[in-house]
């Protein structure tokens, strides 16, 4: 049987993503058109449809596994493909933000964070944030990956940090995959005695702030720093 020629449906579609842009598309004519550049020849409309029934979103499809991508019928090539989004996503904030002589605007740290954490959530993972005596930024980084169980290392690494960068002030965040921005026990107790280590080489605590899903928490702002 001939393959039907879906050259002029791709054809009609960049013309419309040209002059309209991606807004202009629906979720699954959005993964369809990704697609065309890692399916040449094939009918992506179809396969973006499954995908987006069996992952539920967008952006499930982005965050879901190697494994999962190629269980739902995509080659290793394809998913590896739609892997890379949500990491050029967070690569393309931290370059387009990131300059070192813009002071650090602390009332859109949370906006900031949530950026950071972009394809980061399946896992627990501490971010830190330094700024020199002017406040700009010296320092920012994934230090640790895994929960506060392992709170004395990550503490040491981030006084050591702290040090090496001669910072002034400093912040960190960490991501709970759980889906509540809500700080526990454990979290308050690594937050004071971040504070007490860092008080200790002259560097202050300003914030600690817990992410979920888009959300962010910030200890100060509820006292409990």
């Amino acid at each position: 049987m001939q393959k039907a020629d879906h050259s002029g449906h791709r054809a009609r579609m960049k013309k419309k993503l040209l002059e309209q842009g991606l807004d202009a598309f629906e979720a699954h004519e959005v993964l369809e058109i990704l697609l065309y550049y890692a399916i040449p020849q094939r009918n992506t409309n179809d396969i973006a449809k499954n995908l987006l029934d069996k992952f539920g979103s967008l952006s499930a499809v982005f965050d879901a596994s190697l494994e999962a991508l190629m269980n739902a019928g995509l080659t290793q090539h394809q998913a590896q493909y739609l892997r890379l989004f949500p990491d050029v996503t967070r690569l393309y904030l931290m370059d387009k933000y990131d300059n070192p002589d813009r002071v650090f605007d602390l009332t859109r740290a949370p906006e900031y964070i949530v950026d950071r954490f972009i394809g980061y959530e399946k896992e627990e993972n501490i971010l830190l944030v330094l700024l020199d005596k002017k406040g700009k930024e010296v320092f920012s980084s994934m230090i640790s990956t895994g929960d506060l169980d392992s709170a004395g290392i990550s503490i040491r690494k981030i006084v050591s940090l702290a040090l090496n960068y001669t910072a002034y002030s400093a912040f960190i965040a960490h991501n709970h995959p759980s889906g509540l921005a809500l700080p526990s026990k454990e979290d308050i107790y690594f937050t004071r005695d971040v504070k007490k280590a860092l008080s200790l080489v002259g560097v202050s605590l300003l914030d600690h702030y817990i992410v979920a899903d888009h959300d962010c928490v910030s200890l100060a702002e509820c006292g409990m720093i």
